[in-house]
């Protein structure tokens, strides 16, 4: 009975993110209103709040179940080619998977507030000490550049990545700088700056693929655990 409960429960919070994604999508804005939410999902406004106490949190939980899945993503291609645990390839896959999904686009476009949100569940989740431990995992295994810490990795890494997401509309139309070409300049910039000059061999990123899924896969158990609420 429980567990039959929790599948419920789980189906009727997809459902809710489900409309969520559709409105943010279709207004391409962030300023979307739970009863609209609760209307298209056909159930009372006040079922949206039975799993998440605010607008606020129901915008966190559509991010965090789209950053669930650009993590699986991450996690089954290590696991197919251990080289993709580089930094670099990391970035240019999550940089490319977050413009394809037109949700993020809308939620990487927000307004300061709900970026504030999406910044305080991060570091109230432990997503930073997650990408800590995958940088971490890197420097253990002579995958970044010697004499750096990964601190201060992190801190340029999520300034260069955030500049990329931010900097289109900013500059001329040019139809040439598709996706690929943007995610190719980012997985660049992060490799010059932080990886060793020298092309670690593959045997570095064998060791270190096992850890580096583990802790992608730690980070995709605790966005879904902020997206469903549980």
């Amino acid at each position: 009975m429980v567990r039959t409960q929790r599948v419920d429960l789980g189906r009727r919070a997809d459902a809710l993110l489900d409309a969520a994604a559709e409105l943010l999508v279709a207004g391409r804005s962030t300023r979307i209103r739970v009863e609209d939410v609760a209307a298209r999902a056909g159930v009372g406004k006040g079922t949206v709040y039975l799993h998440w106490p605010s607008r606020e949190q129901l915008l966190v939980a559509v991010g965090a179940r789209e950053a669930a899945a650009m993590l699986g993503v991450v996690v089954g291609a290590v696991e197919a080619d251990p080289a993709e645990a580089a930094l670099h390839r990391y970035l240019r896959r999550h940089f490319l998977e977050a413009v394809r999904r037109p949700v993020l686009a809308v939620l990487f476009g927000a307004a300061a507030p709900e970026l504030d949100a999406f910044a305080r569940e991060r570091a109230r989740s432990g997503q930073g000490t997650a990408a800590h431990a995958y940088l971490d995992v890197l420097a253990e295994h002579r995958l970044l550049r010697s004499g750096i810490e990964p601190a201060d990795v992190d801190y340029g890494v999520q300034a260069v990545a955030y500049g990329f997401f931010r900097v289109e509309p900013l500059q001329a139309v040019d139809p040439e700088r598709t996706s690929e070409y943007r995610a190719e300049r980012l997985s660049e910039v992060v490799r010059r700056a932080y990886e060793p000059l020298q092309e670690p061999s593959m045997e570095h990123y064998r060791a270190a693929a096992p850890q580096v899924i583990e802790v992608f896969t730690r980070s995709a158990d605790e966005f879904r655990r902020i997206a469903y609420g549980n």
